[in-house]
């Protein structure tokens, strides 16, 4: 059987960090932001965890077992 591929369009999105946690982007911070306001900005910047509900699946598309 050969390898599995890993899905690139997850690979773009998201990354795993030394301890193993899957980080993402925040949503709502592409376009549209003059109507924003500065806080709301700044909080939507940086990286959060991923859901526990959303790991395993995330994990599998990484090709991360």
């Amino acid at each position: 059987m050969p390898k599995m591929k890993t899905h690139s369009g997850a690979a773009k999105r998201f990354k795993k960090t030394g301890t193993g946690k899957l980080m993402r982007l925040q949503a709502n911070k592409n376009h549209i932001l003059e109507k924003k306001a500065p806080s709301r900005k700044r909080r939507l910047s940086g990286e959060v965890p991923v859901a526990r509900g959303d790991r395993d699946r995330i994990n599998r598309m990484l090709g991360n077992r």
